[in-house]
């Protein structure tokens, strides 16, 4: 991965098209209160890929400072945020920042610093570790468990 328009097409390679699921009608895997919230009020079927790619960027990827990372980490930063989770605290938890869920100088300087195979490792493990612990975890168990290897693959070093 090279950047937000490389890691947004290969999420949306996961996410596809229109779903109804626990999180409601989904778009390109953006959901219908993520859409209001940014200002789409059409019907999420009308949810176009540049609006989503739109949403994307300025909920997913921006706010998680994934551009100031090595792209194998914004890759990872950006899908689980877009997955749902907690990527500012696993960050932390794999770097040794303070675990405060709070995305500053500390935790950049820290990312920065990583071993990057060993903090994508890590990432993925407490987020797995995250995601079994939810109470969907029997219904998406599979499909997350495959979302996350291939992550892991795609994270690779060369």
């Amino acid at each position: 991965m090279s950047g937000f328009d490389d890691t947004f097409a290969y999420v949306i390679g996961i996410e596809r098209g229109y779903v109804v699921d626990d999180g409601g009608p989904t778009m390109w895997g953006i959901t219908q209160a993520v859409a209001r919230e940014c200002g789409f009020q059409g019907d999420m079927h009308d949810l176009t890929l540049d609006q989503a790619k739109q949403i994307a960027k300025t909920k997913y990827w921006d706010v998680f400072h994934c551009d100031d990372f090595d792209p194998r980490i914004g890759q990872q930063v950006f899908d689980a945020a877009y997955n749902g989770g907690h990527p500012v605290l696993w960050l932390q938890q794999c770097t040794g920042a303070t675990p405060d869920g709070q995305f500053g100088p500390a935790t950049l300087a820290a990312v920065k610093a990583a071993n990057v195979d060993r903090l994508i490792a890590k990432f993925d493990a407490y987020r797995l570790l995250y995601m079994c612990g939810l109470d969907v975890w029997p219904s998406y168990s599979k499909g997350w468990a495959r979302r996350i290897a291939n992550n892991i693959l795609a994270g690779e070093s060369p």
